[in-house]
């Protein structure tokens, strides 16, 4: 049985903010998968990544809630209570 978070209440729906991780493509460098910030629509790359773009957004802004921006994938995490949620 899966907890509620309560940090999904600072979730909205956002626009993403580009097609591909942000600071990845500014730079030039390549990333594994894609992660939605629930709060503002900042699309940073995954912890498989060599950048970690995503977690440095939470670590920057305390959003805590992403969710995956991969094709057919709907599942989100939360970074404070370190919760997968379906």
């Amino acid at each position: 049985m899966t907890t509620a978070c309560p940090h999904l209440a600072l979730s909205h729906p956002v626009t993403p903010s580009a097609s591909g991780c942000e600071e990845c493509l500014r730079s030039g460098d390549e990333w594994v998968h894609l992660r939605l910030c629930l709060c503002c629509g900042h699309v940073g790359c995954c912890d498989d990544s060599p950048n970690r773009h995503a977690t440095r957004h939470f670590l920057a802004t305390e959003h805590p809630v992403i969710q995956s921006f991969e094709p057919g994938e709907s599942w989100r995490w939360c970074y404070i209570d370190k919760l997968f949620i379906p």
